[in-house]
């Protein structure tokens, strides 16, 4: 666990990837495979579920430390991280720097946790505080509370993994794709055993793009390129292999069972075959709104009445395997070619994705211009000659968004930050105004300069007119413009609008509280 928690640390006081890279090639290099198995799920948002509340961490950690719940609670408002919090207060009480449980000695206690006696349980935690220093104590709670996140992607992750490995990039990513635990397969079967019935279900990493940086002329001839609409659905693949089907998300969450309808047309697949793609609602020819997927996402059996309310295709726009052969490596133009060759067999549920023509790039910005009343995002540009990478990656493929929406509102309340802003108030909530009141819309924590953070904070101390535990009322007098990614309606906000995705784009100073866009600004937008 030292040698983990020393492996964070020298990733957590860097910014440089090749320094990143280097931590986790040592620690690879070094642990042993059940380590470097654990060590590969948490960094792969694979972590064990938290066996306790963080209630009862912050009566533990009060406590075993000798000072009063009210004042570790202020400490935690400062310090604005609980694992971090409680490491400061326990950690090292009875340390002992010659022994150390390793990593997953430490997960597999956490895991034992579930099902003990509330007393067991406070005995262990408490335990392991005590023996361990403040940043590997820091670790333990960011693996115990389930909140375990550090400054390194995936993609850095198999970079280092596949140099220890002495293997090929893509191929460690292709492995660590699926819905694996370390509970559930070892180190050697997970990266170095081929395992043709593990590599049946298993997805390819996804290829991501950019948003376009400058105007598409840049791209040279629009000729050499592909364009389609962007969809708006969740990005997924379908497998077709040794006459099963697999439906995967990008969140690499197995998904079959909710889209039966997609389950189904998949059987009717050529075998061997894998398609990139959207699992888009759709009735009579069109999208709709992507808030009516949201009732099916998080439902595990769909009711036949769901089924016929929002019916679901799969936007193909991709064929990443045919007959059981590998073609990310091949052109663009080849592998729509081969995927369109499916798409006429007519299988119910399948749509390819249609390509959009034009003759100019100025062309293609008028049509552009129809994106939302299509209910579509935008473009995505293709290169046609180009490969199906790993990850996201510049150069071959664009996406060319609309602009977002954008609406003035009025700061109303606020609550201090986390990790670096936990001292300053940087998470804000705003209103729009409906007759005289202001309405809560909307929070944002994201979109200013850290010098803009600091003066919002001093005009929020400032002007404190009500506080409800960590949350400040602020005179209403700050307006900002917000830009969100879609709207809709929603019974479950008290605006009646649920907003997708959004953050400040600006402060604007030149504003009053008074002009400020109202309810009935919003709402319109949703009928534009």
């Amino acid at each position: 666990m030292k040698d983990f928690a020393r492996c964070i640390r020298a990733i957590d006081e860097s910014n440089k990837t090749t320094v990143k890279v280097e931590a986790l090639k040592r620690y690879f290099d070094t642990a042993s495979d059940s380590d470097k198995l654990w060590c590969v799920a948490l960094l792969s948002h694979r972590r064990p579920k938290r066996p306790v509340t963080t209630t009862q961490l912050r009566e533990w950690a009060a406590e075993e430390s000798g000072i009063a719940l009210w004042l570790f609670e202020e400490s935690y408002h400062i310090v604005g991280d609980l694992a971090e919090t409680i490491a400061l207060l326990t950690a090292g009480a009875e340390r002992d720097d010659t022994e150390s449980r390793s990593l997953t000695e430490i997960v597999q206690l956490i895991i034992d946790l579930k099902g003990k006696e509330k007393e067991d349980q406070r005995q262990v935690i408490t335990d392991i505080w005590r023996s361990m220093e403040a940043f590997e104590c820091f670790v333990f709670n960011k693996i115990l509370t389930g909140s375990f996140r550090i400054g390194v992607s995936q993609k850095l992750m198999t970079k280092a993994l596949a140099q220890s490995l002495d293997k090929e990039e893509s191929h460690i990513a292709h492995r660590l794709m699926g819905n694996w635990t370390p509970e559930s397969t070892d180190f050697e079967s997970l990266l170095l055993t081929d395992d043709g019935l593990v590599d049946a279900s298993r997805p390819y990493p996804f290829y991501l793009a950019y948003q376009l940086e400058s105007g598409p002329e840049s791209l040279g001839a629009i000729e050499e390129w592909s364009v389609e609409w962007k969809w708006d659905g969740i990005r997924g693949q379908i497998i077709h292999r040794k006459g099963e089907v697999f439906i995967w998300s990008r969140g690499e969450e197995l998904v079959t069972d909710r889209y039966p309808e997609l389950k189904q047309m998949a059987a009717r697949l050529p075998k061997g075959c894998v398609l990139d793609g959207e699992i888009l609602p759709y009735m009579d020819g069109s999208p709709l709104d992507f808030s009516l997927l949201q009732k099916r996402i998080g439902r595990k059996t769909v009711s036949k009445k769901l089924l016929e309310e929002v019916p679901v295709v799969f936007m193909a726009y991709d064929l990443l395997e045919m007959d059981g052969k590998d073609l990310r490596l091949e052109p663009f133009e080849l592998r729509r070619q081969r995927l369109e060759e499916i798409a006429d067999a007519d299988i119910p549920s399948l749509i390819i994705s249609p390509q959009v023509q034009a003759g100019t790039w100025g062309e293609l910005a008028q049509i552009r211009e129809e994106s939302r009343s299509r209910k579509v995002e935008g473009f995505m540009l293709k290169k046609k000659s180009g490969t199906y990478h790993t990850g996201r990656v510049k150069g071959e493929m664009w996406k060319w968004k609309v602009e977002p929406y954008t609406i003035d509102a009025v700061l109303t309340y606020a609550m201090r930050g986390h990790g670096r802003r936990a001292t300053l108030y940087t998470d804000y909530t705003f209103g729009l105004w409906d007759g005289d009141k202001l309405v809560t819309f909307a929070k944002a924590y994201s979109g200013l300069t850290d010098e803009e953070f600091r003066a919002v904070d001093q005009f929020i101390r400032k002007n404190t007119v009500n506080r409800f535990g960590p949350v400040r009322e602020v005179h209403p007098e700050l307006v900002f413009e917000i830009a969100f990614e879609g709207l809709s309606e929603s019974s479950r906000h008290k605006s009646g609008v649920a907003t997708r995705f959004p953050r400040i784009k600006r402060w604007r100073k030149d504003k009053t509280a008074s002009e400020a866009n109202s309810l009935s600004d919003l709402k319109s937008l949703i009928l534009s």
